[in-house]
């Protein structure tokens, strides 16, 4: 059954005074924002702050303690079952450490990103249908790894993995797509390539996207929207465009370095 389609002009997400509390431990604290079709938003803040909290609240896996979050015209806490199945497959998920199964191919990594939309299990690559196999290497074409389709996934590099798990998510025609520190474990020039690789797709497919990240170069230039959280409260809310990365750091309680003190500074080290 088609998804039905929610106006072009209404918030893809919306999130209503949201709090959570974990017994005494306050996650997010009265947290309210709205994000659009086809932005790109990135969460910044110090670990604990309540990004991944929130994310988790997009597609279910977390409950607000007070407060409500409306993700594609559905509140989320009040979904169960199938209904909350449904809004799941048309929210992508994007992990931090992959969760690629490592003996299996890369193309039933793939694969295993339409499950959702089948009956039983799958047993291997020939019980897949024709059509969702064809599906699947063209999106590993995308990502770059179509040579790799056949190989383990455990024998790739942590950038490669990563594109195996974007393909995957890509699987379910998403309208959302969240990616909970994605770049985390990777080296800067691959966390570079994965950043633009998702930023391609979200804009040839229309995808809104939200992703939590710790590095504040990375975000500036990524997002089109900075969201900063503290203490799970909401502290900064703006453009990407023009924002400095002193600005950026004021979420963190810290003043950002000019690099021309950094290079004075090295330069001591290596003198002394």
């Amino acid at each position: 059954m088609p998804h039905e389609q929610q106006s072009n002009t209404a918030p893809v997400i919306r999130v209503e005074t949201l709090s959570k509390r974990f017994d005494e431990t306050v996650a997010l604290d009265n947290v309210s924002l709205e994000i659009n079709r086809g932005e790109v938003l990135v969460l910044l803040g110090l670990s604990g702050s309540g990004k991944s909290t929130l994310l988790r609240h997009f597609n279910g896996l977390e409950t607000p303690s007070s407060g409500e979050v409306s993700v594609l015209g559905e509140t989320v806490s009040s979904l169960s079952g199938r209904k909350l199945r449904s809004l799941r497959s048309r929210v992508g998920f994007i992990f931090q450490q992959f969760e690629l199964v490592g003996a299996l191919t890369v193309l039933e990594n793939v694969l295993s990103g339409a499950l959702g939309s089948l009956r039983g299990p799958r047993l291997g690559l020939f019980t897949y249908p024709r059509e969702l196999k064809l599906r699947a290497l063209g999106h590993l074409d995308r990502v770059g790894l179509l040579d790799r389709a056949y190989q383990r996934a455990d024998t790739l590099s942590g950038g490669q993995q990563q594109r195996v798990a974007i393909a995957r998510a890509l699987m379910q025609n998403p309208e959302v797509l969240l990616a909970d520190e994605p770049v985390a474990s990777l080296d800067p020039e691959s966390s570079m390539q994965v950043m633009a690789l998702i930023r391609e797709i979200a804009a040839a497919d229309g995808l809104t996207v939200v992703c939590s990240l710790h590095q504040v170069d990375l975000a500036i230039s990524w997002a089109d929207r900075i969201v900063g959280l503290r203490h799970g409260a909401l502290v900064l809310d703006t453009p990407a465009e023009g924002l400095s990365k002193a600005e950026v750091m004021e979420i963190y309680g810290r003043v950002a370095t000019p690099t021309s003190e950094l290079e004075a500074v090295s330069r001591e080290l290596v003198d002394a």
